[in-house]
């Protein structure tokens, strides 16, 4: 499980550092687009589970060929440095709009890296409707 905030700094090279709380729980990582504008680090093990589940999706409808793709199109495995770095790809450092500034976040199943305005300013939305969310989020499985 992934949770916690920490704040790094990407370099000229297109590094970052994971946490070690982080990088210690898997020797293979698959980093991709992610979704509301950061990029999804996934254990090698739960990007395959995520990607099994869209195996099944109907190629019929276009709705699940995008997502495969998104997920899917721009995917690349990465393994940390002895530094515990890892090296993102240039278009997901454009996709992302990352600078200097990242934040390495948790999110239970996986890890997002944000530009860290850009997370703030997303999380600060979140902040202001944390109650509607709560609300509105059922917990029934069907």
């Amino acid at each position: 499980m992934f949770i916690g905030k920490y704040y790094h700094t990407l370099e000229s090279q297109g590094r970052v550092s994971l946490p070690k709380k982080i990088r210690e729980q898997a020797d293979t990582w698959v980093i991709t687009r992610g979704l509301d504008g950061g990029l999804f680090l996934y254990p090698q093990s739960s990007y395959e589970s995520e990607i099994s589940k869209l195996e099944f999706a109907s190629v019929t409808k276009k709705t699940n060929r995008d997502l495969v793709r998104l997920f899917s199109n721009e995917a690349v495995e990465v393994s940390p440095d002895k530094q515990g770095r890892i090296a993102l790809p240039e278009y997901l450092i454009a996709f992302a709009s990352l600078t200097k500034d990242v934040v390495v976040v948790g999110s239970i199943s996986k890890v997002e890296i944000w530009d860290m305005k850009r997370y703030h300013t997303y999380a600060g939305g979140l902040e202001t409707q944390a109650e509607e969310i709560a609300e509105k989020y059922d917990t029934q499985q069907n």
